[in-house]
């Protein structure tokens, strides 16, 4: 085992010169995701492409609703811009306090508690250019909305851990910001319970930023986030707490302290692993009792969705668990030699794929 030859490229030729250059190449951003960025590798033609010397805002026009920055931006930096016109990216991206990066959120393929009400990274993504295993600048997409011409090579972008290609710039629409939020604190006297309630509110007619089941000491708990004009908000949180026959609006600072708490996993025990598993409503019951007997510490979010886990012990168990449940996760922290956990649906496609983006097999082995 060697240790990788750090490289810092400042620009897109110095990316495709580093992949022309070397045998294997590997991606990482500000490190966030740790589990995702191996810092040893067989072999000593191999290169580490750390890409936040490749930052900056390329194109934005608040106008459009539409901005393009370079794959090493930090997510801080562009929602401080963003927060400037009044505009977010409403799929709430993970880690933005840690400096996670615009390209390594597209490649671990991040979304947060936001993506209940308008739909995830993908739903945003409209553009992006990348560097393929032959030192192509390949470019899908594109800087304007309505552009949907050619191969959809952003959607293939997304979750694709640096192993089809290394991001170097992306585009993505925006929406404004509410000026106002306020959340719903709803207990709930089962997990069965909390699952129905979850299912009623999925069917409702209630304008829902977001709601997240957590475990107050073991107990099931609602968090429900609603946005919009601070005048009409009250009015908004009392009818739905009518609807759902009780519930504690949060103070504002507490409010905003959960949310902020829930995208950068305060609440996740920071030695233990951490993996995101898409999931269903009926799946949970099950899962849910093999992850609490295991003492693992779980958030369940944009509706349930989304099960975000923390994991006290061997990623092999839960390996285990979620294989035999049918379900896939990804780790972001922990000591594993293979990110992914549980099964892989796909996994033969995107084999295809990268036989024609990386002949030479540059790139990680998905």
């Amino acid at each position: 085992m060697t240790t990788l030859t750090t490289l810092a490229p400042q620009s897109y030729e110095d990316v495709q010169a580093a992949i022309c250059q070397h045998g294997r190449i590997f991606v990482r951003g500000a490190g966030s995701k740790p589990a995702l960025a191996p810092p040893f590798v067989d072999g000593d033609d191999a290169a580490l492409l750390d890409m936040r010397g490749l930052r900056g805002v390329v194109e934005y026009e608040p106008g459009e609703f539409v901005f393009t920055a370079r794959a090493g931006s930090s997510l801080r930096e562009i929602a401080a811009l963003l927060a400037e016109h009044g505009q977010y990216l409403p799929f709430d991206p993970p880690l933005v306090d840690q400096g996670a990066t615009l390209g390594g959120t597209i490649a671990a393929g991040l979304s947060g508690s936001g993506r209940h009400r308008y739909g995830g990274l993908r739903d945003f993504l409209i553009g992006v250019r990348f560097v393929d295993g032959q030192g192509r600048l390949v470019r899908g997409g594109g800087k304007v909305v309505k552009n949907a011409a050619g191969f959809d090579l952003p959607k293939l972008m997304i979750g694709s851990l640096g192993r089809l290609g290394v991001i170097v710039e992306a585009s993505f629409k925006v929406f404004p910001q509410p000026p106002a939020y306020a959340t719903l604190r709803v207990t709930q006297p089962s997990l069965d319970a909390a699952l129905t309630t979850i299912a009623r509110l999925n069917g409702s007619s209630f304008d829902l930023e977001a709601f997240d089941l957590v475990f107050e000491e073991e107990r099931p708990t609602l968090y429900i986030r609603q946005g919009g004009f601070a005048a009409a908000l009250a009015e908004r949180q009392e009818r739905l707490r009518a609807w759902l026959g009780g519930g504690e609006p949060l103070p504002e600072p507490e409010e905003a302290a959960f949310w902020s708490a829930g995208r950068e996993f305060a609440w996740a025990p920071a030695t233990w692993a951490l993996v995101k598993t898409p999931v269903t409503l009926n799946v949970i019951p099950a899962l849910d009792q093999a992850l609490q007997a295991a003492g693992a510490q779980r958030r369940y979010v944009a509706g349930a969705a989304l099960a975000w886990i923390a994991w006290p012990g061997d990623l092999g168990q839960l390996d285990a668990y979620l294989t035999q449940l049918q379900l896939g996760g990804l780790a972001l922290r922990g000591e594993a030699e293979w990110p992914f956990v549980g099964v892989r649906n796909g996994a033969s496609l995107i084999a295809r794929v990268k036989r024609v983006l990386d002949p030479f097999h540059r790139f990680p082995i998905l």
